[in-house]
């Protein structure tokens, strides 16, 4: 029998996988979750998401929602649910790799599995990014040894300039490249025109022994002119 209008109705859809009541890892303590039945906004609002957002992650079987009248709400099981999926978003994790957490937890019969379980996707996490940032570690150390071969050829080339003397206008237009400033938001700061800066620039260039800015910006690091 119905309850009238604050009877919970549960939205039916088809979910790319089947949802399974599981146990979760310890993410929200018990006394964090709000008074349930929860709106979306105040959902969205909770986890700084959008509602497309929830909505998403409904259509993936992560999360399911109910119905108040015409109003969407959530129960602690999704909150709950919600706290996990967040901080997986958060390091990473592709919706792929969540939905499989999620399958696994199903399996736990105890918090103490479920935490070990996402203690593995997190080992397993890390394992990836350390990955990624030693290759990102590779091609930095790649690119100045490019960069300092180059100034080697350089420097046979033409007469060793160890320090190029720069103006004080000169140095503080190159300090701002190196912070990565646009020519427009250098001429912003300094308070010149844009034609002014453009004109510094193209002497700075010249004065490293670069041909664009974006070199002579590295240039200038390897000789110790300014700090990246």
């Amino acid at each position: 029998m119905s309850n009238g209008p604050h009877h919970l109705q549960p939205i039916v859809k088809s979910p790319a996988r089947q949802r399974h009541e599981i146990i979760l890892p310890d993410i929200m303590a018990v006394s964090e979750l709000p008074k349930e039945p929860v709106a979306i906004a105040d959902m969205a609002e909770c986890f700084g998401v959008t509602h497309r957002t929830l909505h998403f992650y409904e259509e993936k079987g992560l999360i399911r929602a109910s119905r108040i009248g015409l109003m969407r709400v959530y129960k602690h099981d999704d909150i709950a649910r919600m706290a996990v999926i967040n901080v997986c978003r958060e390091i990473g994790m592709p919706i792929s790799v969540i939905q499989d957490l999620f399958e696994q937890l199903a399996t736990a019969n105890s918090k103490a599995e479920a935490n070990l379980l996402f203690e593995e996707a997190l080992s397993t996490r890390r394992r990836e990014l350390a990955a990624g940032l030693s290759l990102v570690h590779r091609q930095l150390q790649q690119v100045n040894a490019l960069l300092e071969n180059e100034d080697l050829t350089s420097q046979r080339q033409v007469p060793k300039r160890i320090s190029p003397e720069l103006t004080d206008e000169e140095r503080n237009c190159l300090q701002l490249m190196a912070e990565g400033y646009t020519t427009i938001r250098i001429a912003r700061t300094l308070e010149m025109k844009v034609s002014e800066v453009e004109e510094i620039e193209l002497r700075i260039v010249g004065k490293v022994g670069a041909q664009n800015r974006f070199q002579a910006v590295a240039k200038a690091v390897l000789l110790g002119i300014v700090v990246s």
